[in-house]
């Protein structure tokens, strides 16, 4: 194929814009102007771009791809305003789906009138023998009913490391955090392979309407290496794929055993590890109290001797680690658990997922150690609202430090952390830019010192984060030798108004060459 008469933003080194490319067999084999290309090159495919504008496929990179195709077949309780409603939405959906676990996934107490966390009162009268899990929109807390609770031995009183298990007058209120969660998960029965076949394929579905051509997948287990990888071979799953596999015992020795797996579209060489909880459900590790709640500092997930063991291991076997890290003293302690293994400069890329809110003294780790910094810039805008309420006004200074740590490497990586936010990559790129949320608030912008520039948000959400995969020299820009991955928008984000940007519409996704969407 040839396209011509575009204005096509190649992110290469230099950042320049040009007018055309050429692709063959997947790749891009030339790109220049449009009297270069046509020159050069001759097609029965031959597109003219009408001046629109042509971007590198867009790459989260830092998402949870499956579980956003599972939680399609579940209760959507995104933006839901009160408890009231979200047992109705439960109600509803049962009827519908009359068997099985009942499940569900996004309701955020703090988008309530009343902030405070629910209890499973109501789902016990309405459903006595059919298990109810409910996950809270970070996934880092959920309420389960007595029938889940029963199923998974939890009983009044019982304490769980890195975890809570909520009670109220001696008995269970169905809240469950951070590790508690898993106690009651793993009762669900598993899907089957068509089931998660499924899953991926509707969740790729979406993805490529706005725009994705890669997605980092943050913490699966390693029997979806074969069932991604089944579904790439024979062509239905075209998202290339970048696995990071969870911290644990099982994973962690099959990786040890087999080494990297690697194909065009599936790449997997990295273990995500859980240094805390979320803001939102208070799990997130502080050096100090929660403002809002004095008597709580939130909790590691793991033992500090843990995550000094995992460190050593997949340096020893030149794994990448990539490690969720959301409070100040969660940050600290991975930050020199990474600077005591790294030992200053190198290119092993490691990771710190959210690094949501650093102590002004540990931003320097991060650069003296070559510390990679994974955000997302629409956990800024939707937490807004109420993380000074959890930190207080001297600590919410540097969370959400975008542009601060950008500073510490020159780079960093961008993605949404879907289903947690939106899969939308137009929403990350507005939100880095203008530090608002989609209604446009606050009209100042959200500690606008940390706004990203156009060009570093494009390369956050491209070029970098192929980078952060080690894949740069594969994809995240439109040049020769790369796979012809990239989309055409109906909008140029990188002049238009912030009014526009909010939008824009993908008009067109290839990956690999092949149009995988089109709009009607």
């Amino acid at each position: 194929m040839i396209f011509l008469n575009g204005t096509v933003y190649t992110v290469d080194s230099s950042f320049a814009t040009t007018e055309a490319f050429a692709v063959s067999r997947g790749r891009i084999v030339a790109v220049g102007s449009t009297d270069a290309i046509e020159t050069a090159y001759s097609s029965k495919n031959t597109i003219d771009l009408e001046g629109k504008s042509v971007y590198p496929g867009f790459i989260d990179g830092h998402s949870h791809f499956y579980r956003y195709g599972e939680g399609l077949k579940s209760v959507d309780l995104t933006g839901t305003k009160s408890w009231d409603e979200i047992v109705e939405m439960v109600k509803i959906f049962s009827e519908v789906n009359p068997d099985g676990w009942l499940l569900g996934r996004g309701w955020d107490q703090n988008d309530w009138q009343a902030k405070g966390f629910p209890d499973n009162t109501e789902l016990n009268k309405l459903f006595p023998t059919r298990p109810i899990l409910l996950s809270r929109v970070d996934g880092h807390a959920a309420i389960a009913n007595q029938a889940a609770l029963s199923l998974a031995g939890i009983t009044a009183g019982q304490k769980i490391a890195g975890g809570k298990i909520g009670t109220k007058d001696k008995t269970l209120t169905g809240l469950l955090v951070d590790n508690a969660v898993d106690l009651v998960s793993a009762k669900i029965p598993p899907f089957t392979i068509k089931q998660m076949n499924d899953a991926l394929l509707a969740a790729q579905s979406n993805c490529i309407k706005v725009g994705l051509t890669s997605v980092v997948d943050c913490g699966l287990d390693y029997p979806m290496i074969s069932v991604i990888d089944a579904l790439q071979k024979n062509n239905q799953l075209k998202m290339r794929v970048y696995m990071m596999l969870s911290d644990n015992e099982k994973n962690v020795n099959y990786l040890f055993k087999n080494g990297a797996f690697k194909t065009s579209r599936l790449n997997v060489r990295s273990f995500k590890v859980y240094a805390d909880g979320a803001l939102g459900s208070r799990g997130a590790c502080l050096l100090k109290p929660y403002s809002d709640d004095p008597s709580n500092s939130g909790f590691l997930l793991s033992s500090k001797e843990h995550f000094q063991e995992m460190a050593e291991k997949l340096y020893d076997k030149g794994f990448q680690m990539c490690t969720h890290a959301i409070g100040d003293s969660a940050n600290r302690q991975i930050l020199n658990t990474y600077a005591a293994v790294l030992k200053g400069k190198n290119d092993r890329r490691w990771r710190i997922e959210h690094a949501q809110v650093i102590d002004p003294a540990d931003f320097k780790i991060f650069g003296d150690n070559n510390i990679i910094p994974s955000v997302q810039p629409t956990h800024a805008t939707s937490d807004m609202y109420w993380a000074g309420q959890r930190l207080g006004d001297k600590r919410l200074k540097s969370a959400y430090a975008y542009k601060d740590l950008l500073k510490q490497n020159g780079w960093e990586v961008l993605g949404t952390d879907f289903p947690v936010e939106s899969i939308n990559p137009i929403l990350t790129f507005y939100a880095a830019v203008t530090r608002k949320d989609a209604k446009g608030y606050p009209s100042g912008g959200f500690q606008t010192n940390n706004a990203l520039s156009r060009q570093e948000a494009l390369k956050g959400m491209t070029i970098w984060a192929a980078k952060g995969s080690f894949e740069e020299k594969e994809k995240g820009s439109i040049e020769q030798g790369k796979y012809a991955d990239f989309v055409i928008l109906d909008n140029d984000i990188m002049k238009a108004s912030p009014q526009k940007i909010l939008k824009t519409n993908v008009l067109t996704t290839y990956i690999n060459g092949e149009k995988v969407y089109q709009k009607k």
